[in-house]
């Protein structure tokens, strides 16, 4: 499911420094069956047990300042955050939940993903990292949301996974817009301040990085998952940045009204609307034709594809079944590495 970008509201926004409360703030917690493992939830013990590892991020610009959250990521004092909390930074300071202040070095970041590392040197000893979660969470999990929401550093809020395979925008200025596939769901609270905060299970374990709350809509907010921090935060350690694939089309979902338009036998799949020109995709694909799998995985939607593709890096070949005049065939496509935030395509 893509959600429109003008309901998202990015957690960030509107949080100033000067509305900071003390770390380690009363927060309210329960108790509540996970229907997953039919075993119980205890938001009190994950609250004592994960809090700890969580900080809060100041951030100071050219423009102004704002808060957000992190979580400790390894014992080598790198934390985790998303990429719009720190975007533009001058200085990054942190705050552990005992109230210690470290000055923060900004290692990598993706706008893509909305992924960030920062640094700190001397990390309390009683923050120690959060065990990330190497798959998908199933629809249902129960999770908590920890970080600093409005400032009010040290709280947890409840929910479930309630959907998976969301795509959000990116959030890069200019140029193409690209989206996060893969998305989690959540009815966990996020609000402005929640953003780089972890979304955790009845173990503590980290199944996504909160992002962004929905407007115009309760009980709704997004986290990226941990399958991406994963992926992308040992890059970022290393590298300071993340290469995406990309392949070079646009396109629109395959409908019953869509297909019976444009003359299609399929009612499911993505229509290439176009090919730009000089992409990995020139040559291989055509406006015109229906994506309906990649490396023998069934597409059906948009979301779909940009799952698939996710799994690649540049340089790799994928194949492809497309639908062309009628007939099924299979394309090899050596996918590239995906331009920069507003960055023009094609001639």
């Amino acid at each position: 499911m893509r959600i429109p970008a003008v309901l998202l509201t990015v957690a960030l926004v509107g949080v100033t420094p000067a509305t900071a409360v003390a770390a380690g703030s009363p927060s309210a917690i329960g108790v509540a069956a996970d229907t997953g493992t039919q075993q119980t939830c205890d938001f009190e013990s994950l609250y004592d047990e994960t809090i700890r590892s969580v900080v809060t991020i100041q951030v100071r610009t050219d423009g102004g300042g704002g808060l957000g959250s992190g979580f400790v990521y390894d014992q080598s004092g790198r934390i985790v955050t998303n990429q719009h909390v720190v975007a533009d930074a001058e200085t990054v300071e942190v705050q552990f939940d005992r109230g210690q202040w470290r000055t923060a070095e900004v290692v990598g970041t993706d706008a893509y993903s909305d992924l960030a590392v920062l640094e700190v040197d001397d990390v309390p000893d009683y923050a120690d990292p959060l065990a990330v979660e190497s798959g998908h969470p199933e629809t249902g999990r129960r999770v908590a949301a920890l970080g600093s929401p409005l400032g009010l550093q040290g709280t947890i809020t409840d929910g479930i996974v309630s959907g998976t395979n969301r795509s959000l925008p990116s959030g890069q200025e200019g140029g193409p817009q690209f989206t996060i596939p893969n998305t989690l769901q959540t009815t966990a609270a996020i609000s402005p301040g929640n953003s780089g905060g972890p979304l955790v299970d009845c173990t503590g374990t980290v199944v996504g990085v909160n992002t962004a709350g929905a407007q115009g809509g309760e009980n709704i907010g997004f986290a990226v998952p941990s399958t991406r921090v994963e992926r992308v935060v040992p890059a970022l350690i290393q590298n300071g940045s993340y290469t995406h694939s990309f392949l070079g089309i646009s396109s629109r979902d395959v409908s019953p009204a869509v297909a019976e338009q444009a003359g299609l036998n399929v009612t499911s799949g993505v229509l290439v609307q176009q090919v730009i020109s000089g992409s990995p995709a020139d040559g291989a694909i055509q406006s015109g034709d229906v994506v309906l799998q990649v490396a023998g995985q069934s597409v059906a939607s948009q979301e779909d594809l940009a799952s698939a593709l996710v799994r690649y890096r540049p340089g790799d070949t994928v194949s492809m079944q497309i639908l062309r005049d009628g007939e099924r065939r299979t394309v090899e496509v050596t996918l590239g590495e995906r331009p920069a935030p507003g960055e023009t395509l094609g001639d």
